[in-house]
């Protein structure tokens, strides 16, 4: 992948020839002295100290060459990354061009700026796929590879829906279906920008140790942001849970960051969290969406893709009772520009939750398909919950100007089916008996 990339450079295309022709040399050599050491019949401690020497020195070589070519891959990886940085502000100008060429009607020019888009694109693709190889944890290297494939799924389409507006410049829905495209661009590309960050910065943090640990590689547990060895360790399952855990809490930009701050706001106004249905059902679709989040990487409790898709539903149907929720809190809110803003907000909702929804209640035959389902579901998710957070730091805002009280908000009674904790009815989103509590259509008719 690295040598036959069109954005190679030539001079990096040779040294990685180079450097792969000297390993496959010091592998011979350390394969040859191993072979002559074997066939000697004695271990490598009753054997005299010219063979041990020229074992370990075999070794050595083999480990420096394997260093340095590494070392020249993260730098070819590195940078195209940059060079795809530096060129992100043409692109958004050609995205920009791309909008107001379909608003237009132009659509020779479309077409001139959808090629030119199209070679940026793939240029994306290509630096996430040489970031997943050089990836030194799990984490980055699902991220890369989620990142990839989110591209191939989504680029083009910003392209189709720049035609379909070119075709039917007065449709308001092939307007806001661009835009919607336009705006995932920016999110992706920004996501890959910062995974980059973040592996360089693993990267650099493991390079100031590997001058001096080469060859003893330490144990110890390894997370996102501890340093790394040149060689790493075998980790055993409970410290992998542990830097797993861990560098989920670090990613998640969007579960928790703004949902719980506003909540913990409300708790210190003196709203109590039993008597507040906004903030309970935030905080319990905060809690589903880390665990369909987990399962990306391999953890949490949802194990299974239909553990995930069950969980989807669940987290859809808050999201609906959220909305009948903060629907009847904006009756208390006087005519003013907030009410405004929270009710153009709050009537997100619906919408997300439809295509929530929607991708979860599509059939799949096959695992690609079941796989970029997953990956649909995980994106449409994410969306309906930035969508709760601004409607939940709206609603906090309107509550601390307006003096509202919360504490007779919640339709339901103390001894309502959903009177129990997040941590019950999010325990069992993975399609156990507890869920079901949480998502039946009996919540609903009390609405």
């Amino acid at each position: 992948d690295f040598t036959d990339s069109a954005y190679t450079s030539h001079e990096h295309r040779e040294n990685i020839l180079l450097l792969c022709d000297g390993v496959g040399l010091q592998v011979n050599q350390l394969l040859r002295v191993g072979l002559t050491s074997q066939g000697s019949g004695l271990t490598l401690n009753e054997q005299k100290d010219g063979s041990s020497i020229e074992v370990e020195q075999a070794i050595e070589g083999t480990l420096k060459s394997v260093y340095e070519l590494r070392t020249q891959l993260q730098e070819t990886a590195f940078a195209q990354a940059s060079d795809m940085m530096r060129s992100s502000k043409e692109v958004s100008e050609i995205v920009e061009v791309m909008r107001n060429a379909a608003l237009t009607t132009d659509s020779e020019r479309l077409e001139e700026v959808s090629q030119h888009f199209n070679e940026h694109l793939e240029r994306t693709q290509e630096v996430c796929k040489l970031l997943r190889h050089i990836s030194t944890t799990d984490t980055f290297h699902v991220q890369c590879k989620y990142a990839e494939i989110n591209l191939k799924i989504y680029g083009p389409q910003l392209a189709v829906a720049a035609r379909t507006l070119c075709s039917t410049p007065t449709s308001k829905a092939a307007k806001e279906n661009l835009d919607v495209f336009i705006d995932m661009w920016k999110s992706l590309t920004n996501d890959i920008e910062a995974l980059t960050h973040k592996i360089a910065e693993v990267l650099g943090s493991r390079a100031a140790d590997s001058k001096f640990y080469m060859s003893l590689p330490r144990p110890g547990k390894h997370g996102t942001t501890q340093k790394r060895l040149v060689k790493p360790t075998e980790l055993n399952h409970k410290e992998q849970v542990e830097a797993d855990e861990k560098s989920g809490k670090e990613m998640q930009p969007v579960i928790t960051t703004e949902v719980e701050p506003e909540a913990e706001k409300w708790t210190e106004d003196n709203f109590q969290d039993e008597n507040n249905d906004i903030v309970r059902r935030a905080k319990n679709m905060s809690n589903m969406a880390f665990n369909m989040y987990q399962f990306t990487h391999g953890d949490g409790p949802l194990k299974t893709t239909q553990d995930l898709f069950t969980q989807a539903e669940y987290f859809a149907e808050e999201a609906n009772r959220l909305y009948k929720v903060v629907r009847q809190f904006s009756y208390m809110v006087p005519t003013s520009s907030e009410k405004k803003g929270l009710l153009e907000k709050v009537d997100e909702v619906p919408t997300r939750v439809q295509q929530l929804q929607f991708t979860v209640k599509n059939p799949t035959v096959g695992k690609a398909a079941t796989f970029t389902k997953v990956d649909s579901v995980i994106e449409e998710t994410k969306n309906l919950m930035n969508v709760i957070s601004n409607v939940v730091t709206t609603c906090f805002e309107c509550a601390s100007k307006y003096k509202l009280d919360f504490r007779g908000l919640s339709p339901r009674g103390r001894n309502s089916p959903f009177g129990r904790s997040d941590s019950e009815e999010v325990g069992g989103g993975s399609g156990s008996g507890d869920s079901k509590g949480g998502g039946g259509t009996s919540s609903d008719g009390s609405m």
